[in-house]
């Protein structure tokens, strides 16, 4: 009896974490409110727990996160062109995605993970001019840095 009343009391500590998982919704776009070739939006402030949801609005793209800047904890992912993909944000910290196809062309974005900041070294990350510009843009306006 003991065990069962720990284990109820367990899932209703649990119940409002669960409940509060969101789901966020990303577009893969040729044009967008910033540009051409863009996420929208570019950046987005999460929890453990959420889930992103990149949807191919337009043909021709895919996300993926970007080597050295995912934090420990997270799995990498890599999407297929043309398809939507969804990951579950696992591990506090900040993400870097990119379209594969376009990242020339500065078509990155940001995802922040709990309250944690942007670590040292996460603009270090190997990026084309514009991609790197881009992702400098989104630290700033967003305050990671």
């Amino acid at each position: 009896m003991k065990l069962t009343t720990i284990l109820a009391a367990s899932l209703v500590a649990l119940a409002p974490a669960l409940v509060s998982a969101e789901t966020i919704e990303v577009q893969m776009l040729n044009k967008g409110e910033t540009g051409t070739m863009v996420f929208e939006p570019n950046f987005v402030s999460a929890q453990v727990g959420d889930t992103v949801v990149f949807r191919a609005t337009d043909r021709g793209h895919n996300a993926e996160t970007i080597k050295g800047m995912v934090p420990e904890g997270q799995e990498e992912f890599v999407g297929k062109i043309n398809e939507e993909v969804e990951v579950e944000l696992t591990a506090e910290g900040v993400i870097g995605v990119k379209c594969k196809p376009h990242q020339g062309m500065g078509m990155v974005m940001a995802i922040q993970v709990g309250d944690a900041p942007m670590p040292d070294g996460f603009l270090d990350a190997k990026l084309p001019g514009k991609a790197k510009k881009t992702m400098k843009t989104i630290v700033e306006e967003n305050g990671l840095n």
